[in-house]
Formats: C-alpha cells, structure tokens, sequence
C-alpha cells in the first residue's frame, strides 16, 4: 500500500497528510475551497452535496475549533452528523479502535473524521476500512498525536493564498513549539509543496525537532534574526500537555525570548501577516497588541477553515476505490 490517500486512480481516498500529496491534489482543495466560501453569507447556508451521507466524529482528544468547525462543514453539506462522546461510548470499556470502527460501519457511515493523541491512529482505521473492502467509507485524520493535523495547514495555505496571492516568492517563518507541533509538520509539507523558496523554523534549541534542514527548513534560535524580512509569521502555542520533563525554564521567559511583540513585528516586512492555529496563549508565545492588531488574521483562519474542511470532505465523497 504505497499511498492509503489515493485510490487506484491517483483521486483522493482519505486525507491522512499533506505529506506525499502532489501538488495538484492540493490545489483542487484550495480551489474547491474558494466555490465554499460564500455559502457563510447566504441566507441559507446548506448544499446538497453530501445529501443522505453520515459523517461520525471521532475526538478521542479534546477539541473546540477542529471539532466544531467539520460539524458545521458536514452539516452545510447537509450530511448527517454525529459526535460520538468518546467518554461515554465502548471504548472507555475497553473495546478496541477497529471493532469500535467496525459497529459504526455497520450502521452505515460514510466518513469519520478522527482526532486521536497515538500519531498514526487514522492511517490504522484507513488501512482496516480498505483491508475489509470498504471502499466507500472515507477517513480524514483531524490531528494525531505529534504527526500530522492535514485540514489546518490547507486552512493555513488557502489563508496565505488569500492575502499573499502567489506562494513563490514568499518568506514565512514558524514560530515556537515546532518539536511538539503537528501543525508545524503538515505546514512545512504544504509550504515546500506550493513552491515557498524559503520556510524558516524559529525557536529555543530544546523545541526544535532534528531534520528540519532535511526538510528544507532554515532554522533560528533567535528570534529576530528569524523574523527580518518575512512575508508571514505562523505562532504556535507551547504543547505543555505533549511535553516530558522540563523544557523550557518558565512562561516569562520564553515570552522574553519568543513572544511576538509588536516591536519583533516590526521585524518583518511592513505587509506581514500573523496567524495562529489556536488556542492562543496571550503573554506567552504572543502579545494581545498583535493578536488583535491589524496584521493579524487569525479569525479568518477560523472562517476559511469551515471552507476548506467542506472541500476535504465534498471531494472525498465523490470518489470510490
């Protein structure tokens, strides 16, 4: 199984990564993405694409954006959905993830869409569902353990596509917690993949994981050297919950070092833009002057991330084995 993505005719199965995915793939989602993005101004906010189909989230994490953002992409596709509460389901009795996968595929689901703390969950359901012939059931991975989260960097690339236009001639740098950051993984993935001739990783020494320069990163430990002259600057929050053992020395400061402040800001090329995956830390990896200051567009991320997660999923229920 070279690519559990694709199917046999190179269309895509299940959204896994964006690792490996060629760039047209990509593109047709961020296309797709922009037919999307008007229905939140409608007076009725629904298509029939996704009509008589039912999309089961599974959140074995907690969530507040990711979650309630595919709920409302699902239900403006007019998809039937249901939140399976992990807490109060078999599984917190012991039933095992495939058999859990296996009773919900007996009552007919169409897509699961799964966020899971163990990297590599939703390949093991997407592997399970081709093995047992079920071609028709697609799976979109949400965000596993430190591995990958494919819906926000192709939120974050249509959102740098919005402002930025071409990806070719940009300069962006990540910033924080890239060790711990599944964000900052598909990010990387999707900027090469688009063609960005310069990515940089910024961060103390202790959150940046090694092969980044294998990646094609340019990594800093200082923050302003990293930031001069960047096109957009994405801030990622400290994984306090992934992290084992002692790190970084306090909150403060890594704020001294690392925090975006609107005099670091100033680093950057006038035109900059700030994003962030959420939830913001204020005061530890950003200053409120800029997460609500004009150059920030961290809201709109949020918006566009209702588009692009119904594109992922528009597409993917048009396509069969």
């Amino acid at each position: 199984m070279l690519n559990p993505q694709l199917n046999k005719h190179g269309e895509l199965q299940h959204l896994l990564t964006i690792e490996g995915l060629p760039k047209s793939i990509v593109n047709h989602i961020l296309d797709t993405a922009s037919s999307f993005v008007g229905i939140s101004d409608r007076d009725v906010k629904k298509v029939p694409l996704m009509r008589g189909k039912s999309v089961f989230n599974l959140f074995f994490e907690n969530s507040t954006r990711t979650r309630t953002t595919f709920e409302i992409a699902s239900k403006r596709l007019s998809a039937d959905v249901i939140n399976l509460n992990i807490q109060a389901s078999s599984a917190s009795k012991g039933e095992s993830l495939l058999d859990t996968i296996d009773n919900l595929s007996a009552m007919h689901a169409d897509m699961f869409v799964v966020r899971h703390a163990q990297s590599g969950a939703p390949y093991l359901i997407a592997k399970h569902l081709i093995d047992t012939r079920q071609p028709h059931v697609h799976v979109v991975n949400a965000g596993d353990g430190r591995h990958a989260h494919p819906t926000q960097g192709l939120l974050d690339m249509y959102t740098i596509r919005h402002y930025k236009k071409d990806f070719t001639n940009l300069t962006v740098a990540i910033v924080g917690d890239i060790l711990h950051s599944r964000v900052a993984r598909s990010d990387i993935h999707a900027l090469t993949t688009l063609g960005v001739p310069e990515v940089r990783a910024i961060g103390p020494h202790t959150l940046l994981p090694g092969g980044l320069e294998q990646m094609g990163v340019r990594t800093f430990t200082n923050m302003d050297e990293g930031l001069k002259g960047v096109d957009v600057i994405i801030m990622l929050r400290l994984q306090n919950e992934r992290m084992s053992g002692a790190l970084l020395p306090s909150a403060q400061e890594y704020f001294k070092s690392y925090g975006l402040t609107p005099e670091r800001l100033a680093l950057a090329k006038p035109d900059a833009i700030v994003m962030h995956p959420g939830p913001m830390n204020r005061g530890v990896e950003i200053d409120s002057a800029v997460a609500d200051g004009p150059q920030a567009v961290i809201l709109p991320q949020v918006t566009f991330g209702i588009a692009v997660r119904m594109a992922v999923m528009s597409i993917l229920a048009g396509t069969q084995a």
